[in-house]
């Protein structure tokens, strides 16, 4: 049974699922491949939805901030605001219209 031979186990292995193993052996391969490429999908799959959700926090923000700057435009443009800081700081008042005078180009 055993001879002056020696084979090697990985040697016995392999020309067993050689001749004998093509496709059990290709279906292996098949889903090793299949189960790594579902793991680096799962990884991808994870980093994008985290950084899916610091784009709506940072959107968030930044929408946060444009509505107080759109209150700061409002209340900086009021008419009376405007009109305060002209007579008192400027010192400007109103003309009466009998000093008027109008241009007109012709």
């Amino acid at each position: 049974m055993f001879g002056s031979e020696q084979h090697g186990i990985i040697g016995i292995i392999g020309k067993d699922l050689l001749s004998h193993g093509k496709l059990p052996l290709i279906l292996l391969i098949a889903v090793l491949g299949s189960a790594i490429q579902v793991v680096i999908t799962t990884h991808q799959t994870r980093l994008l939805i985290a950084e899916r959700e610091q784009m709506v926090l940072e959107k968030d923000a930044l929408d946060i901030e444009w509505r107080n700057l759109i209150l700061e435009e409002n209340m900086l443009g009021d008419h009376s605001r405007v009109e305060c800081i002209a007579t008192e700081q400027l010192q400007m008042q109103h003309v009466d219209p009998s000093q008027e005078n109008i241009v007109v180009h012709s």
